[in-house]
C-alpha cells in the first residue's frame, strides 16, 4: 500500500516532498526534483533549516529559519497557502505556490508535514497585469479584467502589429446567453457572479499574451494573436465548453446555475480597420444568438 502511494505522488503533476516532526525530509518526488534541480538523493533525510531550497518571500525575506509556513502549519496544525521563491540548484530564484499540511497519527498528533508546491510564473504574470490595468483605470471593478477602454487601447496596438508582422489575430466576441432571464429570477446579485465565473473562466483559460476585456453589459471580447492555421476554431470551442461546464451554487437551489455562451470569431484582414473586423464578429455573434444559442459562427 505505501508503495502506491508514493507511486501516486511521484506521478503528480505538483511538487510533492514530506518530512518528519524535526523537518527532515522523509520523501522527494519527481516533479520536486524537475521544478528545484535537486535529486532526491541529495535532499532526503537532510533537514529544512539547513535551507535546501531557501524559500524568500517576495521582499527576499528568508523563510526557512523563520516565518517557515510548513513550521507554522506543523505547530498549530493548520494548512496554509502561500507565494514564495524557492532557490534552485543551479542558483537562480523561482517563484512557487505553496501549500502546507499537518501529517496526523490516529491518535491525533502531529508527527509531520506535506509541502506540495508548483510553477507560479503564470500566475504572477497575470497578477502583476491586474495590478497594472487597476493603476490605469484600465480594469473593470466587478469582473476584474480589462474594460472596455482596454481593449480598445489593446485592439490599436494589436491591429498595428498585425498589419506590420502579418502574423494572424483572431477576434472573439462571447454574449451570456439569456441573461436577462438571470436577472429577472435571481436578481442582479446572481447576475453579479455570473459574469464574475465566466470572466473567471475565460481568464483562466487564454494564454498569458491574450487579450480578454468587458466589452460591456454581458458581453466579451478576446483578442487572440498568432494563431496557427485551424487553431481559432479549436480555441473559441474550447472556451464555449469550458463556460458551459461551470457550475455556479445558489443558496435558494438544490441545482447549481449552469450559462452558456453565444459567439462569433473572425480572423483580422490585412488592410481593414479594426471597427471592420468588430463589426464582422459582433454580426457574426447574432448568427449565434439566432442558430439557437450556445454556439459559435465563424467568417
Amino acid at each position: 500500500m505505501e508503495q502506491n502511494f508514493k507511486d501516486i505522488l511521484d506521478n503528480m503533476l505538483e511538487a510533492v516532498y514530506v518530512t518528519d516532526r524535526d523537518r527532515r525530509i522523509v520523501y522527494w518526488n519527481r516533479r520536486a526534483e524537475d521544478l528545484t534541480g535537486f535529486m532526491k538523493e541529495e535532499v532526503i533525510g537532510r533537514v529544512c533549516s539547513e535551507n535546501i531550497l531557501g524559500h524568500v518571500d517576495r521582499s527576499g525575506v528568508p523563510l526557512c529559519k523563520g516565518d517557515c509556513p510548513l513550521s507554522e502549519t506543523m505547530a498549530d496544525g493548520k494548512p496554509r497557502e502561500t507565494m514564495v521563491f524557492l532557490h534552485h540548484k543551479d542558483g537562480f530564484r523561482r517563484p512557487v505556490r505553496v501549500r502546507t499540511s499537518p501529517l496526523i497519527d490516529s491518535s491525533g498528533n502531529i508527527t509531520g508535514g506535506i509541502e506540495v508546491f508548483e510553477d507560479a510564473m503564470g500566475y504572477l504574470a497575470l497578477e502583476e497585469k491586474i495590478q497594472l490595468l487597476e493603476s490605469l483605470a484600465l480594469l473593470d471593478p466587478l469582473t476584474r479584467i480589462g474594460n472596455r477602454r482596454y481593449l480598445e487601447e489593446q485592439l490599436e496596438e494589436k491591429f498595428k502589429e498585425f498589419q506590420i508582422s502579418g502574423l494572424s489575430l483572431g477576434l472573439l466576441f462571447f454574449d451570456i446567453d439569456h441573461f436577462k432571464r438571470v436577472n429577472d429570477t435571481w436578481g442582479h446579485v446572481v447576475g453579479d457572479r455570473v459574469l464574475t465565473v465566466v470572466a473567471s473562466t475565460l481568464k483562466h483559460s487564454l494564454r498569458i499574451y491574450d487579450v480578454l476585456g468587458r466589452w460591456g453589459g454581458e458581453e466579451f471580447l478576446l483578442l487572440l494573436p498568432n494563431l496557427r492555421e485551424g487553431a481559432l476554431e479549436e480555441v473559441s470551442d474550447r472556451l464555449r465548453q469550458m463556460v458551459s461546464a461551470s457550475d455556479i451554487f445558489l443558496e435558494k437551489s438544490a441545482e447549481p446555475l449552469h450559462v452558456t455562451v453565444s459567439g462569433g470569431a473572425t480572423l483580422a484582414r490585412l488592410g481593414e480597420t479594426p471597427q471592420k473586423a468588430l463589426e464582422r464578429a459582433d454580426a457574426l455573434l447574432y448568427e449565434s444568438k439566432a442558430a439557437g444559442r450556445n454556439c459559435i459562427t465563424f467568417g
